[in-house]
């Protein structure tokens, strides 16, 4: 493909990176709000494209996964953009039950603001943007291994 056929055309031409992944910025239908940033691999995207229901690729446990698959907070596509040069994703969702997309519990994964210029000596680095959980993780997940890796 050309570069105008990827920046101008019609075709869907999704460019991984050399891991074969492709970034994927998830936000809220309704507020806008950033939930998460995930990457995809070539199944995930497809899986997502034939059903309507997010699909991601973890890369700490090197699994594909449907989003909710376990909480049941599942993330219906309303709408998928690519970026300019395709090697973006952006999907547009809707999430079942508490509204959740993060496994800590919180409605989004960026639930800390971090501080910056003047506001820097003000105390800690990092100011919790979000008052409470919207659900219990230890309920919801029960012995699931958490899936942040260190």
């Amino acid at each position: 493909m050309s570069v105008a056929q990827v920046e101008e055309g019609v075709q869907l031409a999704p460019r991984f990176d050399s891991d074969g992944l492709i970034a994927c910025v998830t936000t809220d239908v309704t507020s806008g709000d950033v939930l998460m940033v995930g990457y995809m691999n070539r199944e995930a995207l497809e899986r997502t494209i034939e059903t309507g229901d997010a699909h991601y690729w973890s890369r700490a446990r090197q699994v594909l996964w449907r989003k909710g698959a376990t909480s049941g907070l599942t993330q219906s596509v309303v709408e998928m953009r690519i970026d300019d040069d395709q090697d973006a994703v952006w999907l547009r969702v809707r999430v079942a039950g508490s509204g959740a997309s993060c496994h800590v519990g919180y409605r989004s994964c960026f639930y800390r603001r971090v501080r910056t210029g003047n506001e820097r000596s003000a105390g800690h680095d990092l100011v919790f943007t979000e008052e409470h959980k919207t659900f219990d993780p230890a309920e919801v997940y029960g012995d699931v291994a958490n899936p942040t890796v260190l």
